[in-house]
């Protein structure tokens, strides 16, 4: 079951962006349960009191005290992996949206049009990524790891090391090998030693891509244009 929080200091816009929700989870055929927030305050409580886990949350930016974008960085640490759209009358912070790893940016100016549209697609994705494991089979052992938890995988001699969540795994494929059996859009070439997962990437500065866990990964120059402009257009379909 979905869990997806509202938290706009407007009671009649909570009201409104609860009844759309609902509605997008009927028509997704998604089971899932609202709470809705009138301050951030009580929003981050909950969450750090790990009273609740939410998979999406809807934010209003322009709230008194606290700013969406803020609410967004002291809410990653306890949920790395939520998904979050950001409601907004200024066109400025869809910028700002791609460093927080944002999943879209809707304009209050055409709210009734791709507020639906970015819940349901939220949803549709959270569903495709909760059933997406890359799996290490062996004579000695199974181990799924989920790909959202996936932040890169580099080659090891002979070995594809990869680096999530849960740890360092290593399995004796080439990284070509596990690159195709991924088949995952994500997922991309930084170097010729090394893949990195799109959704774990804050930012690219200097040459170096800045991941979700605080790790900097080298880009090479041959890939670093292509890999901005992947990066560009991933988000670029997502904000």
């Amino acid at each position: 079951m979905l869990h997806i929080a509202i938290c706009d200091d407007d009671k009649a816009a909570v009201e409104s962006h609860t009844e759309i929700t609902e509605n997008c989870l009927k028509n997704c055929g998604s089971i899932g349960k609202v709470e809705a927030y009138t301050t951030s305050d009580n929003l981050l409580y909950d969450i750090a009191e790990d009273k609740f886990f939410f998979d999406l949350i809807l934010l209003d930016i322009e709230m008194p005290g606290s700013t969406g974008m803020e609410i967004a960085e002291k809410i990653k640490p306890y949920l790395p992996n939520v998904k979050i759209i950001f409601i907004t009358s200024h066109i400025e912070y869809a910028i700002d949206a791609f460093e927080l790893s944002v999943f879209r940016y809707v304009p209050k100016s055409d709210m009734e049009k791709r507020l639906p549209a970015a819940i349901q697609d939220a949803i549709k994705l959270i569903a495709l990524e909760d059933g997406k494991n890359y799996i290490i089979q062996t004579n000695s052992r199974l181990e799924k790891i989920p790909y959202r938890e996936i932040y890169y995988i580099e080659r090891d001699g002979k070995n594809a090391s990869i680096a999530a969540a849960g740890g360092i795994s290593k399995v004796r494929k080439s990284l070509q090998q596990v690159y195709s059996e991924l088949g995952a859009d994500e997922f991309i070439f930084i170097d010729r030693g090394c893949i990195a997962n799109m959704i774990q990437i804050m930012q690219i500065k200097d040459g170096m891509a800045v991941l979700k866990n605080g790790e900097s990964l080298p880009i090479s120059r041959s890939h670093l244009q292509e890999v901005k402009e992947q990066i560009n257009h991933y988000w670029g379909m997502h904000i």
